[in-house]
């Protein structure tokens, strides 16, 4: 013990003594940014959210949802979420704290997914979603937050369970684990029985990480080939999560108590009956309800899409219009430029310029004599005038007269 104690006073560290006999060295803070710290805690559950959040819309068509509209409810939920989470902890597990001062950390998954689920309802009524396929969707998303998000607790060393005899293979122990008055007064136990074992800890985030991956590789899977009804993922998370959280949470030693009750494991054993329930009513009846279609397999949902297709259509087409007419806008000559330009010149380049103008102008108006289309006469004026040679003249009309007489 003396020698842990001795390892572990040079920094924070956590020390797994039956898997190997080194340690790993965590630091709380992942680092810092204009003399703020930033968490590895606050890290891992915006990675748990991101990845999540990247898996739902890579997977909304295949529950008939529109990604656009997922988008818009995913986001209002994962807001209301954190506000839900951060209440919930302060109003049952820790009153002291201040709501505002996120540092201090403190986040409860119930108070999380209850918020986040409401918010969610009323965002599929605002945006016409369907609300049990997005459920669906969202099971699967808080699998993989809860996965990762998890290893906060570790880097923390908090959440962990109750000490054990020391022979635990996969027990846990770090500097502020080996403070804990339940693990010391272990150890003193264990002193006083004459044996060398260390008081380890139950790794209970590893027992939910774990226990949240094997939920998410089979209901994804399940999801794929074996859904029969709309809400059946969310149900069944439910039910798998409940389960897991009524058993990891009667390890732990910082539980919420109302008399002898653990809060979280009641409400776990509650939510995981309760779902159990609910999904075999809703087999049983799928299964007397002929002609049953899911969501994603229905007219309405086909209408919805055809309608946002269109949508997106019009909008194209009115940004390929406004691109077309700045380019045409662009290309057009200016007015302002062109008398920039001759303001540019100087006097003698203005008269030349006016001069050749001029001769050019004087010279387009002038016809060439060449080119001058001959006139024409109309058949009447050739009647009308004779020609000179046959008209007699007066001079020959009096000789003749004076011959006569």
């Amino acid at each position: 013990m003396e020698q842990l104690l001795r390892v572990m006073s040079e920094g924070d560290k956590i020390e797994f003594p039956n898997l190997w006999n080194g340690s790993l060295a965590i630091n709380r803070v992942a680092f810092s940014i204009f003399g703020i710290d930033v968490y590895w805690y606050g890290i891992l559950i915006a990675l748990g959210v991101i990845l999540a959040f990247i898996y739902a819309m890579k997977r909304c068509k295949q529950f008939g949802l529109i990604s656009d509209y997922v988008f818009d409810v995913v986001f209002v939920a994962i807001i209301a979420g954190f506000i839900g989470a951060r209440a919930y902890y302060c109003i049952f597990i820790d009153a002291n704290i201040n709501f505002f001062n996120l540092r201090e950390g403190g986040l409860a998954i119930y108070g999380g997914v209850i918020l986040a689920a409401v918010a969610a309802a009323i965002m599929c009524v605002i945006r016409k979603v369907n609300l049990p396929a997005l459920f669906d969707l969202g099971g699967l998303g808080l699998l993989i937050g809860q996965c990762i998000g998890r290893w906060g607790n570790f880097v923390n060393q908090e959440a962990y369970g109750a000490p054990t005899a020391g022979n635990l293979p996969w027990g846990m122990t770090g500097t502020i684990i080996i403070e804990a008055p339940e693990v010391v007064a272990k150890q003193n136990e264990l002193y006083a029985q004459g044996s060398d074992l260390y008081a380890l800890v139950h790794p209970c985030f590893l027992y939910e990480s774990l226990w949240c991956l094997i939920g998410f590789l089979f209901l994804h899977f399940y999801s794929k080939k074996l859904r029969t009804f709309d809400g059946e993922i969310f149900l069944l998370y439910v039910l798998w999560y409940g389960a897991g959280r009524a058993w990891i949470e009667g390890l732990r030693t910082d539980s919420l108590y109302i008399g002898d009750i653990r809060v979280s494991q009641l409400v776990a054993i509650v939510s995981a009956a309760v779902a159990l329930v609910l999904f075999i009513y809703c087999k049983i009846r799928k299964r007397a309800k002929n002609g049953y279609v899911m969501y994603k397999d229905s007219e309405l949902c086909a209408e919805r899409f055809a309608e946002y297709d269109h949508k997106m259509m019009v909008m194209r087409e009115k940004e390929k219009a406004k691109k077309a007419m700045k380019e045409v806008g662009d290309a057009a000559p200016s007015i302002l430029a062109d008398d920039a330009e001759d303001v540019s010149l100087d006097d003698g380049e203005l008269k030349s310029a006016a001069g050749e103008d001029e001769d050019t102008s004087a010279e387009e108006n002038t016809p060439d004599e060449e080119e001058a289309p001959a006139e024409e006469n109309t058949p009447d004026d050739e009647e009308e005038v004779p020609a000179e040679e046959d008209a007699p003249s007066e001079e020959e009309n009096t000789d003749a007269e004076t011959e006569d007489e």
